[in-house]
C-alpha cells in the first residue's frame, strides 16, 4: 500500500496513510536525551513556598504528600461564584472565561506517569475522579477536561510531572464532534461505536498494543499522528467519574504500559494524553458514549497541507505502529 485515505469512524475526518513516506522510529525521532530541569529551582518541589496556596486535595499527609491538587497560578479559566455571561460583540459570540483550572502534581521530580509505582499511578487517577466529582457540582459548568503534557513540544513549561484539570462553561468542539459521531453511529447501528471498534480489533488482532482483563490499547485505524494510541475500558462505561475502582485500575495499568512502550520504542518522545468523557449536564443523554484516553506522541509537525485541508498525512501505517510498540 503506497497511500490510502481513511475516514475516522467517529469524527468523520479523513486521514492520509502514506506508507511510502514511512520511516522506522530510529530514522526520525530525536536522538538526544531529555533535558532534566534541576530540582533546586523547581516550583513544584515546595508548592506552598512557591506561592500556590493551600492544597485543594492532598494524599496522603501534608509532610509526606504523594499527590497534591492546587489552583493553577496562571489559569486559562478563572473560578467565580457566578455563571459565565454570554454576549454578542458585533457579529461575534463571546462567553466569559469562568471555570476552573487546577494542577495535579506528583511528589517525585524524576518519575513521570509510566515510572510511578502502582499505588502512585492509581492515586493520580483517584485525584482526577475526586476533583471531577466535586467540580461537577457547579451548575455553571458544562465540561471537565483532564490531560497531561509531557515535554516542551507537548506544551509543558515545567519539567516536574504534573497534570491539569480545566472546567469550561461550554462543551468544547472536539468533544461535540466525538459525541455527535458516537450518537450517529448508535442511532444507525443500535450499538456503541467504541464497543464495536474493540470487537473488530480483537477479531483481526493487528492493531492491539496491550490488553488486560479490563482495558485494551489500540493503534487506531485512522490515526491523527504517528503512533497514536487509544486506551479503552472494555466495559461500556459512559462516565469517567463513575467508573469503579477495579475498572479504573485496569485502565491505569494499560495507560502506564502504553506510555512505557512509547518511551522505550520511540526514544522518549514528548506526548499528550487526555481523557474523553461525557459532559457534566444531562447525564442520561450520553449513555451511548464510551469514555477513553487518547495518547498523541509529538513526533511530526503539521504542515501547510494539514492546516489548509484539515487532513493529516501520517507516514506510519497503524498496523506497523502497533507491531513496533508491541
Amino acid at each position: 500500500m503506497n497511500s490510502q485515505l481513511r475516514q475516522d469512524i467517529v469524527s468523520g475526518d479523513w486521514i492520509v496513510i502514506a506508507s511510502a513516506r514511512a520511516k522506522r522510529p530510529e530514522q526520525f525521532l530525536k536522538k538526544e536525551k531529555r533535558a532534566v530541569s534541576p530540582i533546586k529551582n523547581c516550583p513544584f518541589e515546595d508548592l506552598q513556598k512557591s506561592g500556590h496556596g493551600e492544597p485543594i486535595l492532598i494524599y496522603l499527609k501534608k509532610k509526606n504528600w504523594q499527590v497534591q491538587v492546587v489552583e493553577n497560578k496562571y489559569p486559562a479559566f478563572f473560578h467565580r461564584k457566578i455563571c459565565a455571561e454570554a454576549f454578542k460583540n458585533g457579529p461575534y459570540s463571546v462567553v466569559e472565561g469562568i471555570g476552573r483550572h487546577e494542577l495535579i502534581i506528583t511528589r517525585e521530580h524524576l518519575k513521570n506517569f509510566p515510572h510511578l509505582n502502582k499505588v502512585g499511578a492509581n492515586l493520580v487517577f483517584k485525584s482526577f475522579q475526586e476533583r471531577y466529582q466535586e467540580i461537577a457540582k457547579d451548575k455553571c459548568l458544562s465540561y471537565i477536561s483532564i490531560f497531561h503534557n509531557w515535554g516542551e513540544k507537548a506544551g509543558a513549561s515545567i519539567y516536574h510531572p504534573h497534570y491539569q484539570i480545566i472546567a469550561t462553561p461550554v462543551i468544547p468542539p472536539e468533544i461535540s464532534y466525538s459525541l455527535k459521531g458516537s450518537l450517529d453511529f448508535s442511532k444507525k447501528i443500535k450499538k456503541c461505536v467504541h464497543c464495536e471498534t474493540i470487537k473488530w480489533e480483537k477479531k483481526i488482532g493487528r492493531r492491539i498494543v496491550y490488553e488486560n482483563r479490563g482495558a485494551i490499547v489500540l493503534s487506531p485505524f485512522a490515526p491523527r499522528s504517528p503512533y497514536e494510541l487509544r486506551v479503552f475500558p472494555k466495559k461500556h462505561l459512559s462516565y469517567f467519574e463513575n467508573t469503579d475502582k477495579k475498572d479504573l485500575e485496569f485502565v491505569v495499568d494499560a495507560l502506564q504500559k502504553s506510555l512505557a512502550k512509547i518511551e522505550k520504542k520511540l526514544k522518549d518522545p514528548d506526548y499528550n494524553f487526555f481523557i474523553h468523557t461525557s459532559p457534566i449536564k444531562n447525564k442520561k443523554n450520553y449513555k451511548y458514549y464510551h469514555w477513553h484516553i487518547e495518547i498523541l506522541p509529538r513526533i511530526e509537525i503539521p504542515g501547510a497541507f494539514e492546516y489548509s485541508t484539515g487532513m493529516t498525512i501520517v507516514g506510519v501505517d497503524p498496523d506497523e505502529a502497533a507491531k513496533i510498540l508491541r
